[in-house]
């Protein structure tokens, strides 16, 4: 029996509508993972992510097998009751510290060495390794160990990292112990070569998998390139199999990726942000220190129905956040979360409406990514 079962419900101009089911509960899509990069959703609680509407999140096995590591996971009863989560996780394969820590590893066929940033320890994670780890964790959804490569890149790098990754793949299907309760997705590469995206899709569909994520996209490319690529990948995928775009994005970036036939997106954007004062309303961008908000005694966003929205004027958020207090991020974060997880109940509702309600909300999306009012951030002293 797969741990993984997506239900497509209906389509909409190439956007997908439907359920998928996982050992811990069924995830409405499309969807987006919050990033728990170290078994938490930064500033926020489990009843936060909850009432946010959340419904999955994503946490890092390279971070947790550094630390405190998935043995000590395990005999603490896995990652759900580590962190008092209780609904589906997902857990990213490492591959992505491949691109990101690329000073601190080496890449070999067995796979990568890194070096800790934290202890400044050689380790040796392989894709037997890669399984092993997240099967401890106990997670729904566990991701292949894959190369990820920077752009631009020489086409003949990007053929040889997508046949290893490839290769890698058929390693960690074979050192599965908990096919029942863990899924496993395979991530498509293939960088920016069109024909070697399709070929890899193509070739992974083959394997029959849980899932499938397009990788290898947000890495430094334009825009219109990471959509090109991120459809492509997409076309070439099973029909009935949830597909997920790692990565991706701002507001905009997730209507466009449900447009191009993706199910599940995850982003450190929304919280990252929010750390920085940076927050989405129903009115655009808002950057939270500028001195325009400073006397504001109206909601940061009169649409949305987080706690901080509902008790806090723009003008008190302004003040703690210029004065460096805790609560401003964490009340901005669960803002951020909370304005993502309506984006994407809105996109499934226009989906099941139908292709005039998806075109006016991705209108809408795009008025979001400018400053409220259209007014130059720039304009604004802090």
């Amino acid at each position: 029996m797969s741990a993984a079962a997506y239900r497509l419900i209906t389509e909409t101009s190439g956007a997908r509508r439907g359920e998928l089911t996982l050992h811990h509960g069924v995830v409405q899509t499309p969807a987006f993972m919050p990033v728990g990069t170290q078994g938490t959703v930064k500033a926020l609680t489990p009843v936060d992510l909850h009432g946010a509407g959340v419904q999955m999140v994503l946490a890092n096995t390279y971070h947790l097998w550094v630390r405190p590591g998935h043995e000590r996971i395990r005999a603490l009863g896995g990652l759900h009751r580590m962190m008092d989560w209780n609904g589906p996780i997902l857990t990213d394969s490492g591959g992505f510290q491949v691109f990101s820590l690329k000073e601190f590893c080496k890449i070999t066929e067995q796979g990568v060495r890194f070096r800790s940033t934290i202890d400044g320890q050689w380790r040796h994670l392989t894709p037997e390794l890669c399984v092993e780890i997240q099967e401890a964790f106990g997670v729904d959804v566990a991701m292949a160990l894959d190369e990820c490569i920077a752009w631009p890149a020489e086409r003949e790098h990007v053929i040889r990292s997508t046949a290893r990754t490839t290769r890698w793949l058929k390693r960690c299907v074979a050192a599965r112990r908990e096919p029942d309760r863990t899924a496993l997705f395979g991530i498509v590469q293939g960088g920016m070569e069109a024909d070697v995206r399709v070929e890899h899709a193509q070739e992974l569909a083959a394997l029959d998998l849980d899932g499938y994520a397009v990788g290898g996209l947000s890495v430094g490319e334009p825009r219109e390139q990471l959509f090109e690529m991120a459809a492509l990948g997409a076309a070439h995928l099973p029909r009935y199999k949830v597909r997920y775009l790692m990565g991706v994005g701002y507001p905009l970036d997730l209507v466009d990726g449900v447009l191009a036939g993706i199910d599940l997106f995850d982003c450190v954007i929304p919280t990252r942000s929010a750390r920085f004062g940076l927050v989405f309303t129903s009115r655009g961008r808002v950057t939270i220190k500028h001195a325009r908000h400073r006397d504001d005694p109206g909601p940061l966003d009169p649409e949305c129905p987080c706690y901080g929205c509902a008790r806090f004027s723009r003008a008190y958020l302004r003040h703690l956040f210029t004065a460096n207090e805790i609560l401003a991020p964490r009340l901005l974060t669960l803002h951020n979360v909370t304005f993502y997880q309506s984006l994407m109940a809105r996109l499934r509702a226009a989906i099941e409406a139908g292709p005039v309600a998806l075109a006016e909300l991705r209108l809408t999306a795009a008025r979001w990514m400018l400053p409220e009012d259209g007014v130059l951030e720039s304009d604004h002293e802090s």
